[in-house]
């Protein structure tokens, strides 16, 4: 498969437009990091895309998918599956078009993922996680539904990518780095492609839970390489626990990605905390790796000034209220 260019990304853009919220880059002064702290000093930006319609990313990849199904695609309906930021997206932009969506998603997604995808009008089936990735292949093929897949796909990637143009947009002159969340591989792969293509020299730099780092050990062999679900649903980051990065994002991660950095379990949760209260940002565990990096992982990022892309903030209100309470 021939890697997304500038042209698939600029008509996602066009595409998108007026559903997906042109979600500003956000200066975070009180992110800052002086020579004091022993290190160069370093700056930070955020991209807030926690607050997309559907409260994360994913609505930018699915819209723009769904959108270029054909008359006759649209009529059959769609399938996908999710642990919850894709399934929502797709139950919105299947809303928007008048589409039927049915959502598979496993039985150990958040409660608020599951009634706002419920809320949107999809079908949703839960099975156990083991069962996500196979079932809709089935329900496809019985009811002929268009399979819709969360990250695989030039139309998702094209989608997700419109993070990197508006990063590249908005970025300050002095940008060197941009921090972004690792699971399916989607969103890198598009963010990526978009940076590298439209903003020589600056250094893209993936972000995932060392409990589903995956994607680290796949770009620093060279070899894609899957992960067993019972390892990588150990992460509080329910969104990052896909086994492996995509075949067409695994090409993208090779030609466009600088590296891939693990943050820990409770690194994560102490930047769902931080960003909500000194940053004002609602962010689920998965929508904190890439900041979380930037205050845990300064010795291994090199770099002065980072934007880092807040994905997502769904999160379940108990895990938010017990982070508040407990985290740094």
């Amino acid at each position: 498969m021939a890697l997304v260019g500038l042209e698939e990304l600029r008509a996602a853009q066009r595409r998108i437009e007026g559903v997906a919220v042109r979600t500003p880059l956000m200066p975070c002064p009180w992110a800052d990091r002086g020579p004091e702290d022993g290190s160069a000093e370093r700056r930070l930006w955020l991209k807030p895309e926690n607050l997309q319609p559907t409260g994360a990313f994913k609505i930018r990849g699915a819209y723009n998918r769904l959108a270029a199904l054909s008359g006759a695609e649209r009529a059959r309906g769609v399938v996908a599956q999710s642990s919850g930021n894709h399934a929502q997206a797709v139950a919105y932009a299947a809303r928007l078009l008048g589409l039927k969506a049915v959502i598979v998603m496993p039985d150990t997604s958040p409660a608020v993922k599951v009634a706002s995808t419920r809320s949107f009008g999809a079908e949703v089936v839960l099975v156990p996680p083991e069962q996500r990735d196979t079932l809709p292949a089935e329900l496809a093929e019985k009811h002929g539904y268009v399979w819709v897949p969360p990250y695989d796909d030039p139309w998702i990637i094209a989608g997700q990518g419109t993070v990197g143009l508006e990063i590249g947009e908005d970025a300050p002159d002095e940008l060197d780095t941009v921090l972004v969340p690792v699971s399916g591989g989607g969103l890198i792969s598009g963010t990526a492609a978009a940076l590298k293509l439209s903003c020589p020299g600056v250094r893209v730099i993936g972000v995932e839970p060392e409990l589903a780092a995956d994607a680290q050990q796949s770009l620093r062999t060279g070899r894609r390489t899957s992960w067993p679900v019972a390892d990588t649903y150990r992460t509080v980051a329910d969104g990052l626990r896909t086994p492996s990065v995509g075949e067409l994002p695994f090409e993208h991660l090779q030609a466009y990605v600088d590296d891939i950095v693990t943050v820990g379990e409770d690194e994560i949760r102490d930047t769902v905390a931080l960003l909500a209260r000194s940053g004002r940002l609602v962010a689920e565990p998965s929508g904190a790796v890439a900041p979380a990096a930037y205050f845990h992982r300064s010795a291994e990022l090199g770099g002065r000034v980072f934007a880092a892309v807040v994905s997502g903030g769904n999160i379940d209100p108990g895990l938010l209220a017990e982070l508040l309470a407990t985290g740094a």
